[in-house]
């Protein structure tokens, strides 16, 4: 597990326990997860925005395969968003920051291209 503090940008699955140590809780999807109250997912911040659109998250859906592709169009949309991206850089700084997602796969996900994009600044 990543080290609690400054800088720090963690991605962690919606569905798992909210952690004191989790720091600055954002969720980084256009539908709110199933099964979820708000309440329970304890949020400090919904960032629709800072999702992947959902003309791409559909073509990735239908062909998980494309991987390498979504990841490339992706960051192309996240460009885009470079006022929100720094507002995070910024708040990464301060505390840790835990980018929240509801996909399945733990390893191929869009919160772990948005933390690699946003600690690459």
């Amino acid at each position: 597990m990543p080290r609690a503090g400054r800088g720090d940008i963690q991605v962690k699955r919606i569905y798992e326990p909210p952690d004191p140590a989790d720091g600055y809780r954002a969720l980084i999807d256009r539908l709110w997860p199933r099964g979820i109250s708000r309440p329970r997912a304890a949020l400090d911040n919904w960032l629709i925005d800072l999702a992947p659109s959902t003309e791409l998250r559909k073509w990735f859906h239908e062909e998980p395969r494309r991987w390498t592709q979504f990841v490339r169009r992706y960051r192309a949309e996240l460009r885009a968003q470079a006022p929100m991206l720094e507002a995070l850089r910024q708040r990464a700084r301060q505390q840790r920051l835990t980018l929240l997602y509801a996909a399945r796969d733990p390893r191929r996900n869009h919160a772990r291209v948005l933390r690699d994009v946003l600690r690459k600044a």
